[in-house]
């Protein structure tokens, strides 16, 4: 399901691998979808972007997981 247009209200990841969440607004914190390391990677790093800059995004919530995402 596709949630258009939300902010990033926090991002959080610790050192375990793929271990990588997001709070979007509306929707709570969500884990970044695992089984491709730089996939997470790249999630996380494109929504904390998001957050530090103050941008909305797109994603694509699977099973309760972030599976694609996109900013605004």
């Amino acid at each position: 399901m596709w949630t258009n247009n939300k902010a990033v209200l926090q991002t959080y990841t610790t050192y375990h691998s793929q271990n990588t969440w997001a709070r979007i607004s509306g929707l709570g914190w969500r884990k970044i979808k695992t089984g491709n390391k730089d996939g997470c990677t790249n999630t996380f790093v494109l929504l904390s972007a998001a957050k530090a800059n103050n941008r909305t995004v797109n994603v694509y919530i699977v099973a309760n997981s972030i599976e694609r995402a996109y900013m605004n």
